[in-house]
């Protein structure tokens, strides 16, 4: 199958998540995210994201990569760069197909 985006960091940048980058002199700088494409997909990830911040901040198991990144950014850094995860897991399961499973640490035990 064919894909309109080459990689999952094409469809994120597409959605506008990912940092601009600034690069001088070889030195590679990473800004604020782009805001470039659909800010209507944009902006749904990046609610859905701090939806599942705010259940976390309230019990909800989520990965530690989350827990640890909560400690040391803000909220808002945070639900983008989750946001950005969400949209490149989306970009994986429309090429390669199959059914979305939630990471093991978010499941009930």
């Amino acid at each position: 199958m064919h894909a309109p985006f080459a990689t999952a960091r094409d469809f994120a940048a597409w959605t506008g998540l990912t940092p601009r980058a600034q690069s001088s002199g070889g030195k590679d700088r990473l800004g604020a995210i782009s805001k470039r494409g659909n800010r209507q997909l944009r902006t749904l990830l990046i609610v859905g994201a701090t939806s599942i911040i705010k259940l976390a901040k309230r019990g909800l198991k989520v990965p530690l990569w989350i827990r640890t990144m909560l400690q040391r950014r803000p909220v808002k850094v945070v639900s983008v760069a989750l946001a950005n995860k969400i949209a490149r897991t989306i970009w994986a399961l429309l090429v390669r197909g199959g059914i979305y499973q939630a990471p093991t640490a978010m499941l009930k035990s």
